[in-house]
């Protein structure tokens, strides 16, 4: 199991002032991006080893948190998708990832656990442990060997980000990481990460019909060796 530490990549000592109180996280599915790679569609929508994307990431989520998620998606037809679900769409529309970002913590409300639906393997344990570590920080994300050297689409988020994420949307930086110098950003290391699982196979994330059928595969073998 993962350590509970966590190491403090930034700190604002504005978000200390006036701190609103601490509620239990909830957790929000990211159904943002034109899934070009894809080939349009949703990919959520596709099935792993059997089962929709979707519905494997609301039973992650309801193991991790006890709640069901919230949905955070413009299409018109997400209602439709997983009845019983809360469907957000976005509040800065064109905001690309931030935006989707921004609607959870604004939506859910903050505290908020955010994973894009893409990521099929983002393990419950993973999802709780982000969720506990907002007692340390305003953005907490797990550190990965990917471009940024962390997950933003799969970290938890406070109360605190939201003024900061506005700012970086007014100002036209979509960046999903723009808003991490004005929060406390807390950064899951690496081999706390690892405890949870391979951040490989963790991480995956479906963006073209090849992924897909790699993640068919991981689900695969990882059920065989249950």
């Amino acid at each position: 199991m993962a350590s509970k530490s966590c190491w403090r990549r930034a700190a604002a000592d504005a978000t200390d002032r006036n701190r609103p109180e601490r509620r239990s996280p909830r957790g929000a599915i990211l159904a943002g991006g034109g899934a070009r790679r894809f080939g349009g569609g949703a990919k959520g929508l596709a099935s792993v080893g059997g089962v929709r994307i979707l519905d494997v990431l609301v039973g992650t989520f309801r193991e991790a948190l006890g709640s069901d998620p919230i949905l955070i998606a413009n299409d018109p037809d997400a209602p439709d998708w997983h009845p019983g679900l809360r469907v957000a769409p976005d509040i800065r529309q064109g905001a690309g990832a931030l935006g989707g970002l921004h609607t959870a913590v604004v939506g859910g409300p903050a505290p908020v656990v955010c994973v894009a639906w893409d990521m099929p393997f983002v393990p419950a344990g993973l999802i709780a442990h982000l969720a506990a570590q907002l007692e340390l920080g305003d953005a907490v994300l797990p550190a990965s060997e990917a471009r940024r050297g962390v997950e933003p689409l799969c970290a938890a988020y406070g109360p605190a980000c939201r003024i900061p994420m506005e700012e970086a949307i007014d100002r036209d930086d979509l960046r999903a990481i723009a808003f991490h110098d004005a929060v406390k950003t807390c950064i899951l290391p690496l081999e706390d990460v690892a405890g949870f699982g391979d951040p490989e196979v963790m991480f995956f994330n479906v963006n073209t019909k090849e992924d897909l059928k790699r993640a068919d595969k991981l689900w695969r073998q990882r059920e065989s060796f249950r």
